[in-house]
């Protein structure tokens, strides 16, 4: 069963372009709704322990290095069917395939630096969502 919350980071590369605004309006057209949100900035430490499942991967490092390099903002978007339809508001993770619209292929530079995070799955929305949120800090 589909939940009605996902996670989602505006990466370092948005951040640093002023797209934050921009992004978060869309979301809201989108129908989401914010129920968390927190503007940091992340050590390498915890870039790493965020993406930990990639670890094993030829481009973690530089991951890690990436999500390190400036502000974030870090959100949990409510709405029914969440991580699908978030997915579909983000686009492919290369912006040159995400379908005009989308918040990649406006935003994204290249597949490294594609704007924004969305989560995968429903299990990993809530694992992702209570890495940077205490209970007391979602509404």
């Amino acid at each position: 069963m589909a939940t009605n919350r996902t996670f989602t980071m505006i990466k370092p590369d948005a951040v640093a372009n002023g797209h934050v605004g921009a992004i978060l309006d869309d979301m809201i057209k989108g129908g989401f709704k914010i129920v968390a949100m927190k503007y940091t900035k992340l050590s390498p430490e915890m870039a790493g322990k965020f993406y930990a499942v990639h670890k094993e991967r030829g481009f973690f490092g530089e991951l890690v290095e990436f999500m390190s390099s400036g502000p974030i903002v870090a959100a949990i978007l409510e709405k029914d069917n969440a991580v699908e339809d978030f997915r579909k508001l983000i686009g492919a993770t290369d912006p040159a395939k995400a379908e005009p619209g989308t918040i990649r292929n406006k935003y994204a530079k290249s597949i490294d630096a594609n704007a924004v995070h969305g989560s995968d799955s429903d299990e990993n929305a809530a694992i992702e969502g209570s890495f940077y949120f205490t209970a007391f800090e979602q509404f």
